[in-house]
Order: structure tokens, then sequence, then C-alpha cells
């Protein structure tokens, strides 16, 4: 199994996190912000990859420590639990339609971490989430991570339905990349012979 756990404890957030990039979708969530709770549950169950996520964060000042803090540590769980990346398939893509909505995500677990974002919410909050945080969230990620992440908002109105359209894209082209192919053995998925380099 290729697992990876992370704990770390700032002045402004408590965070422990696991991962199992070899799971069923699993996942206990936890981090005070109840929609983002929910879009990273819908990333476990749409991935494959069992999430357990605990947050306590300073919610009393606002939401972007926890936001931050939650990607940048599951960034780094993913990561460490892909090892030197023997045998996986690197590149994921997939179109995620939900109702109106349809959002196309593409990625590349390069070692080069990039966010090209063209998506946008028309309201300030989902829940009691703020809308500007969710781009910078997939920021986070790609950071941590070591991901080259591209998402786009291709159409949509419904601004829940195209927040979660995009997790769920996210989530089915990470499932994709993080697979081992049999056919590949351990070979590392790069002609340099190494990813992030």
């Amino acid at each position: 199994m290729r697992t990876g756990s992370i704990e770390r404890s700032t002045a402004e957030t408590a965070i422990r996190i696991e991962v199992n990039l070899d799971g069923t979708g699993r996942y206990d969530v936890s981090t005070g912000i109840g929609f983002l709770d929910h879009m990273v549950e819908q990333f476990a169950k749409h991935s494959l990859i069992d999430v357990t996520m605990k947050v306590t964060g300073d919610l009393h000042v606002d939401q972007h420590h926890t936001t931050e803090d939650s990607a940048l540590a599951l960034g780094q769980a993913i990561l460490q639990a892909l090892g030197d990346k023997a045998g996986i398939g690197r590149y994921g893509s997939a179109y995620s339609p939900m109702d109106e909505t349809l959002a196309r995500v593409s990625l590349d677990i390069s070692g080069r971490p990039y966010l090209v974002w063209k998506a946008g919410f028309t309201q300030e909050r989902l829940g009691e989430w703020d809308t500007e945080l969710i781009e910078h969230w997939f920021h986070s990620i790609a950071q941590t991570a070591g991901i080259t992440l591209h998402v786009e908002l291709l159409y949509g109105t419904n601004n829940h339905h195209i927040c979660e359209s995009i997790y769920k894209g996210f989530a089915r082209a990470m499932r994709v990349a993080v697979e081992r192919d049999p056919r590949k053995g351990e070979a590392i998925p790069s002609t340099k012979g190494q990813l992030g380099g």
C-alpha cells in the first residue's frame, strides 16, 4: 500500500492527514468548514484515495489558513505516498459534468508545480466557505504535491455545481495519474529517469 501521513502544527492550524493511494475512497474529514469537508469527501470518493483529514484552525480570524494549510498538507501526504513515482500513470484528465455544468481538469504529476485556473464564481460563499479560497486550495495542493494542474470551467451557472464538478474532475484525473500501470513495472514515467528535477 502506498500511504502518506502528515502532522503539522502552527500558531494558525493543527492538522493530521493520512492518505492511501491504493484505497477504496473511504474518508473521515473534519476541517471546521462544512463545504470544504464536502469537497474533500468528493475528492476521496471519486479518486479512490482514502483520506483522513482532521484540521483545527483559527476560524475566528477567517477561513484562509484552514483552507490553505489543509491543501498544503494533503499535497504533502500524496507526494509522500507516491514515493519515487515508479510505474504511475503520471497524467490524468477528466471531463466532469454536473447538471448544467461541465468542467475539464488535466494534470501531470511532474514535480513542477503550476496551476492554470480558468473558472470563477458569481457568489461570495458556498455555505460558509469563501469562494475566493477555492482557487487558492488548488494552488496550494499543486505546490506541495508537485502537480502541473489545469482547471477549466467550460460552462455552468450554479455555483455549487461548478465547485463540485471541479473537485470531482480533479479526483478522477488524480485517480488515473496515481494508479500503477503494470506495463510500466518499476520504470519512472520520464525519459529523464526522474520526476521533479
